[in-house]
């Protein structure tokens, strides 16, 4: 048994090596020395103590596009360069499929959905998806981010009394914001209240599957697990359907989340078609009824539809809560900033009042140029996702905006790719070039966004950055994130002041999402903890 498992690997080695060599090559393009055959640059880049650090310097010494040298050998063609990202994400976005890794770890916690459907199938489940998420549809979610901001706000009151403080008091900011994030994609997604803000989901089967899910199954992968990975693109997909299956942390804990997550969502389903209340607005039950609308050719599966539920709970409030959090340490270093908000946020109520309204409209939130200013920045620096993974279905050529010498001397303003090749778009890397964003570029200036000029390129989605990503693939809800974070951020710096306490140094780690810790205590697991007062 044994002797024919290592006869089975061998040969898979040699048919990974045998076809890297039939295709164009990268070895011209300059990068990082490898580490060795097996791991290539891989795990030092993972065990990089910033988010980043790697791919700045890689830029620096070798432009915006290099390559690294990846598990068995691989070369793979890195880039943070413009015209190279349009290209990929824009111009040919379904011609470059997800790496087989990234789709198949993304199937392990969200199923069937719109992240892991190919190009045909990505089309269907957007057309469907679509109306849950216009313009329209996602005013009425705004009474819900105020409520529940409200309520934090509250909870945050009560925190620093307890305290006994009078200048405030030190809390882990993302714990709460998570637990907030969570009530509100449960309501607005499913019209089911989970109540976890003030409850702390003590009790809650589906926050417990859910806590640290990340830093539990992506943050300090084995270098087997690495190497493993590296393989699934040689594996038939009906295959790595079982991965689900493998006895190590990861993979179980993975496939708990997304059984917990299937699980809570029939549970809601089955509350709902039971329910005499019609005409629902919460997004899964927009998103059943335009499926029904639908030739049932064209029509979700039932599996399909609650991983929609898996995908929604993990992309509808970790990655807004986290995106909060980066803002509240960007806002506690720049207190001139917060009073800036604050200014706008009077005129903005004196405005409302004036018109006979109780509260701020979407309108009046897009017209808070500064505040918008602040969550673009913030958005900028702190990339939730930092990086995107892409391959080629098909020989292709890549154009650069910013030509790039070779280790030849050559100086060349495209790559020939084969079908196959591996690509990593840098999103953390590209959010600081200077050639996009200015000679400041790795510093917090809100003030760039406020340049007219700034957002006239618009390579995604939300000015000019990738932060959600661009193209066909880009995220379904962005619209809804922006919305929730300008509610949220304007109920917190109105009521609270924020500063960083001393002693402490947050470190940006790669669990799959940017995750802040705190320095000498990552064993903790995820925190922010920021000095918070109430503003009388």
């Amino acid at each position: 048994m044994i002797s024919g498992v290592a006869i089975c690997l061998v040969a898979l080695i040699a048919y990974i090596a045998w076809r890297n060599t039939q295709r164009y090559t990268l070895k011209d393009i300059r990068g990082p020395a490898s580490h060795s055959f097996w791991l290539g640059s891989e795990k030092v880049h993972r065990n990089a103590k910033q988010v980043g650090d790697l791919e700045f310097q890689w830029a620096r010494q070798y432009g915006p596009t290099w390559m690294v040298k990846g598990c068995l050998g691989e070369e793979v063609l890195w880039t943070a360069d413009p015209r190279a990202l349009q290209y990929v994400f824009h111009t040919s976005g379904y011609r470059f499929s997800k790496r087989t890794t990234a789709t198949e770890t993304t199937r392990l916690f969200t199923g069937e959905s719109i992240l892991t459907a190919d190009a045909v199938d990505h089309q269907r489940h957007r057309k469907i998806m679509n109306p849950a998420f216009g313009a329209a549809q996602l005013r009425t979610f705004l009474p819900v981010f105020r409520r529940s901001a409200v309520r934090l706000s509250q909870k945050w009151k009560d925190m620093v009394q307890l305290g006994d403080k009078s200048d405030g008091c030190i809390m882990n900011v993302g714990e709460t914001l998570s637990r907030m994030t969570l009530d509100v994609i449960g309501e607005v997604a499913f019209d089911y209240r989970f109540g976890v803000l003030n409850d702390n989901g003590v009790d809650n089967e589906l926050v417990q599957a859910f806590n640290n899910l990340f830093i539990d199954t992506l943050l300090n992968q084995s270098s087997w697990d690495i190497i493993f990975k590296s393989t699934w693109r040689f594996i038939p997909q009906p295959v790595l359907k079982y991965l689900k299956y493998l006895p190590y942390k990861e993979y179980r804990r993975f496939a708990t989340y997304l059984q917990t997550a299937i699980q809570t969502g029939k549970t809601i389903i089955n509350e709902k078609a039971a329910s005499t209340e019609k005409g629902s607005k919460d997004i899964i039950s927009i998103l059943v009824q335009s499926n029904l609308m639908e030739d049932a050719r064209a029509q979700l599966s039932e599996r399909e539809i609650l991983s929609q539920i898996a995908t929604l709970l993990v992309a509808g409030h970790d990655t807004t809560a986290s995106s909060l959090t980066w803002l509240l340490y960007e806002l506690s270093k720049h207190p001139e900033d917060q009073q800036r908000i604050r200014d706008e946020i009077k005129a903005a109520r004196t405005n409302a009042a004036a018109r006979g309204d109780d509260d701020l409209l979407p309108s009046d939130f897009n017209n808070m140029d500064f505040t918008n200013a602040v969550i673009k920045e913030g958005l900028r620096l702190h990339p939730i996702v930092p990086t995107l993974l892409r391959e080629a279905d098909s020989d292709d050529v890549i154009p650069l905006s910013q030509p790039i010498e070779t280790r030849s001397g050559k100086i060349i303003n495209e790559i020939p790719i084969s079908k196959g090749q591996g690509i990593t778009a840098s999103i953390c890397t590209y959010n600081r070039l200077k050639s996009v964003w200015g000679e400041d570029a790795d510093a917090w200036n809100p003030s760039r966004f406020l340049d007219s000029d700034r957002e006239k390129s618009s390579l995604g989605v939300f000015a000019n950055l990738m932060t959600f990503s661009a193209g066909l693939r880009a995220c379904i809800g962005w619209r809804f994130a922006v919305l929730e974070m300008q509610a949220v951020l304007v109920e917190l710096v109105e009521n609270f002041e924020y500063r960083f306490p001393e002693g402490v140094e947050i470190v940006r780690l790669n669990a799959g999402l940017m995750a802040p810790m705190v320095e000498g205590k990552m064993h903790e697991g995820v925190q922010m903890p920021l000095e918070v007062s109430v503003i009388a």
